[in-house]
């Protein structure tokens, strides 16, 4: 936005006169270039745009500020409701130390607290992204400060800058790479995503630190409401003494400060109304055309989101027939219970309409999920007060083949081991011929083609 380059040698080359043998002679001397005679985008005077400035970037920053608090705290308790203190099977980071100080035991109501929690850390992530870029759009020219350190303080403040960018960067696209299930990551996600947001939170702080005086500054320089109701033709820039990034050379406006904003705020809430409806469901899931599973997922009762598919999963009718058998085993030694799919629908069924929420941040709505409590399963297996239960699937490839629920979960009575979902028994691709469904959890741990259970003492 009216940046243009004017270009000029990075040094001046002058004549120096000098005494030598009885008379003046010349020679070529050179000094360190000044930071309006460094080339392109080094130069300040490069940066033209008349809105560029403090107050411009403040509003941005606080903007961030608020949505990254969310992010954050959304984060931490998403990742706190996969439990990973409570197994090692569960945790995604085994080397967190003590990132992990916060962790609780996942509570399993109210039923939509994970689809809440999780709907909101995606929904508020993507809508932050047109701030995100109109924030580093209004900071360009410091990234070309010139010279590049000048103090130790500067020097902390290039570096808080440094990481604040790459890290925002990092977790914005991990974050968006994941929810549209393209797995082109060097790692795991799960260890990529904590960790990158620690990094970028801790120089977040810092960086907000250093800069609380100068926001401050350019906010009570220009009144909101003032800043809100000037068009482009009464556009001004602020002045050369406010900082680094006004231009001393501005260029005609062709945006207000209030139309850069309002132009971040459109993009934000286009993919805010592109996206929500995966989370919420019903009518407004037709509108999420950024979902990554779509619209259409067949029809009938099944007619809701599927993760993975049998296909993908390595799963066969052949392994799932009438050859399937439900293993349930103690902490005790002893002969391990095996139950046909008949015999567990012999046994007193209950049913709960329960969603399946996902990390993505999609959610299938409530589906009426019927079934065996795993209450129920744990006392057929020998086990009054269970402690925990690892549930393992027929699935041979791919993540999450395992996952350890807590005795909350277990003892919850909606927690089934589901045979039958909205009056039909389950596809094959839902999990047939049995699934767990746990009310409140993470979508992976519902687990699918179940072929034992193990309960802890």
């Amino acid at each position: 936005m009216n940046d243009a380059e004017e270009p000029r040698p990075a040094t001046e080359v002058r004549h120096v006169p000098r005494e030598h043998d009885g008379h003046r002679s010349g020679r070529l001397a050179r000094r360190p270039a000044l930071p309006e005679e460094v080339p392109g985008p080094f130069r300040r005077s490069f940066w033209r745009s008349p809105i560029r400035g403090p107050w411009l970037t403040s509003v941005l920053g606080l903007v961030l500020l608020a949505g990254i608090v969310v992010l954050f705290v959304t984060g931490l308790l998403s990742y706190a409701a996969y439990n990973p203190d409570l197994s090692g099977i569960n945790d995604q980071t085994p080397g967190k130390g003590w990132f992990g100080f916060y962790l609780f035991s996942w509570p399993t109501h109210p039923e939509w607290l994970y689809r809440v929690n999780q709907g909101t850390h995606v929904i508020v992530g993507l809508a932050l992204v047109p701030f995100l870029l109109a924030k580093l759009w209004s900071v360009l020219p410091r990234l070309f400060e010139w010279p590049p350190v000048r103090n130790p303080a500067h020097a902390l403040e290039r570096l808080s800058l440094f990481l604040l960018v790459g890290g925002g960067v990092f977790e914005f696209a991990t974050g968006i790479i994941n929810i549209q299930q393209w797995y082109v990551f060097p790692g795991s996600f799960y260890t990529l995503h904590f960790y990158g947001a620690w990094v970028f939170v801790a120089a977040f702080v810092v960086h907000a630190c250093l800069k609380a005086p100068t926001v401050i500054r350019a906010l009570r320089s220009r009144g909101l409401i003032r800043e809100l109701r000037t068009d482009t033709a009464h556009t001004r820039p602020e002045a050369v003494s406010a900082g680094s990034l006004v231009s001393p050379s501005p260029a005609a406006p062709t945006i207000s400060r209030r139309g850069a904003l309002a132009f971040a705020g459109a993009g934000s809430l286009l993919l805010v109304a592109l996206s929500i409806g995966q989370s919420i469901g019903g009518p407004l899931r037709r509108t999420a055309l950024l979902a990554p599973h779509g619209q259409d997922t067949g029809s009938g009762p099944g007619d809701f989101q599927i993760n993975v598919t049998a296909a993908e999963g390595g799963i066969t009718a052949a392994r799932t027939g009438a050859g399937w058998r439900l293993t349930l085993s103690g902490p005790y030694p002893g002969t391990p219970v095996t139950l046909t799919r008949a015999e567990l629908l012999a046994m007193p069924q209950h049913t709960a309409a329960l969603s399946i929420n996902c990390v993505e941040g999609w959610s299938s709505g409530d589906q009426t999920w019927t079934g065996v409590r795993l209450s129920d399963l744990a006392r057929l297996a020998g086990v009054q007060h269970p402690a925990s239960l690892l549930v393992e699937s027929l699935q041979h490839r791919g993540g999450f083949r395992r996952a350890v629920l807590s005795a909350g979960q277990v003892l919850d009575p909606d927690s089934l081991l589901a045979l039958r979902v909205n009056g039909a028994d389950l596809s094959l691709d839902h999990g047939y011929p049995a699934r767990v469904i746990v009310p409140a959890s993470p979508g992976v741990h519902n687990t699918k083609w179940v072929a034992t259970l193990t309960f802890g003492s």
